[in-house]
């Protein structure tokens, strides 16, 4: 299954690459479609490439990558034993927020991802992927700290790693315990927050 999923992955981010569906696509650098284990338990999903990302073609390669490391390493994993994707696969223009119809055009490569994926747990980064994904028009200050039931699977709502670097200690605990929640609803049965966050189907 694994030999089949990296495939399709690989085909989808052929695709992607050369994707013009918004106009992104007349600024970027490159293309920044997800890296990781197409086999992984747990799928991590951030907003937009950066300034590096943008650069490099891969997902969280700056500081806020380094800070992701060290958040994943604390709760025994390795970047190359998960997958990370986010909701924009090409740079904003000065790393302003995405524009919906920058989303819209995006969000079927990310559905595809997380149905080829399948990863038992979501974790998402900030307020953007919490959105779209969760469907709750709320703060992720108001959602991190909880586990939800969605489509057959668990999310964890925490904060940006880029946030949490301009935010200090206080918000670096914050998304500690956050990555510590994710850790452990991959290997036990975890009360979920709200059942009435269980969506029908990706993005409906």
């Amino acid at each position: 299954m694994s030999d089949d999923r990296a495939r399709e992955l690989a085909e989808l981010a052929a695709q992607a690459a050369v994707c013009t569906r918004c106009p992104l696509a007349e600024t970027r650098t490159r293309v920044v479609f997800g890296a990781g284990d197409p086999d992984a338990g747990l799928m991590l999903v951030g907003e937009a490439p950066g300034y590096h990302e943008d650069q490099q073609g891969e997902p969280f390669v700056g500081a806020a990558g380094k800070l992701l490391d060290r958040l994943l390493g604390d709760i025994g994993f390795r970047r190359s034993q998960v997958y990370i994707a986010n909701v924009l696969k090409c740079r904003p223009p000065n790393n302003r927020d995405p524009l919906q119809l920058e989303i819209d055009a995006c969000s079927e490569y990310l559905r595809r991802q997380l149905t080829l994926v399948d990863p038992k747990v979501v974790l998402t980064l900030g307020n953007f992927a919490t959105r779209l994904l969760l469907k709750r028009d709320v703060g992720i200050s108001r959602l991190r700290g909880q586990v939800y039931p969605w489509w057959n699977r668990y999310l964890v709502p925490t904060l940006h790693p880029a946030a949490v670097l301009r935010g200090g200690d206080g918000l670096m605990e914050q998304v500690r315990a956050d990555f510590a929640l994710a850790g452990r609803a991959l290997t036990e049965v975890t009360r979920v927050a709200d059942p009435a966050a269980e969506q029908l189907g990706l993005f409906e």
